[in-house]
């Protein structure tokens, strides 16, 4: 029984397995709260915990990067940190 739970408890727990993007964020929808990275095969969704920071490293407004690079962590499509580069 005790083997069944531990089971559980890592498969609840994610895989961890980030994904980074990395280039010209060409959309947010706030509407649906997601973005799209050039070159990227899929929209990014953005949650209430993802950092959001400007190039100069302070925190930014993700509308207010949209046309430039920038660099997006993610992990099975929700952004844990998209960065201005």
């Amino acid at each position: 029984i005790l083997t069944v739970i531990g089971l559980a408890s890592a498969a609840y727990a994610g895989c961890g397995k980030k994904t980074t993007n990395e280039g010209e964020l060409k959309a947010y929808d706030a509407d649906t709260k997601s973005i799209t990275v050039k070159g990227s095969k899929k929209a990014i969704k953005i949650t209430s915990s993802t950092e959001i920071k400007g190039k100069d490293g302070k925190a930014a407004e993700i509308a207010d990067l949209v046309g430039g690079d920038v660099k997006v962590i993610s992990e099975h499509g929700k952004a844990d940190s998209v960065t201005g580069a």
